[in-house]
């Protein structure tokens, strides 16, 4: 296709509460809970604004990210178990990077992609191979 994956797309709704993130990393078994603020956002400015990927960066939450957060590529693969239906569903930009993620179920999310509008609070597992992964891709 000749969609350009740089362009980012609409913002989201923006929260207009405080909500908080669980954040549960499975390599080191912490979990770590963030209060979001609306007035805070972004934080980070990785991903799309308020995006879990850049509430996690400005929370010291490291989740990898090869392409910087743009959807260019699926290291940033979570699982949002709880407070997902917060979240406008993945595009199809995300569905297809997603195809390339490994162990996907239909909790997955590309954790750039992923804005939460702050109805409800989220509960984000970080799986243990998303740390510093490096894909081949077969040529």
């Amino acid at each position: 296709g000749g969609v350009n994956p740089y362009i980012r797309p609409v913002n989201p709704e923006k929260p207009s509460r405080p909500f908080q993130v669980t954040f549960h990393l499975e390599e080191t078994g912490e979990v770590k809970t963030v209060t979001v603020r609306p007035e805070d956002i972004p934080y980070a400015d990785h991903g799309l604004e308020g995006s879990v990927l850049d509430i996690a960066e400005g929370a010291g939450v490291e989740i990898s990210h090869s392409c910087g957060g743009v959807c260019a590529c699926s290291t940033c693969h979570v699982y949002v178990t709880a407070g997902g239906t917060s979240c406008p569903a993945a595009t199809d930009d995300e569905e297809d990077m997603l195809d390339e993620a490994p162990a996907v179920t239909a909790d997955s999310r590309l954790s750039c992609q992923c804005v939460p509008n702050g109805t409800q609070d989220l509960t984000v597992v970080v799986p243990r191979w998303n740390r510093n992964q490096v894909k081949e891709t077969p040529h």
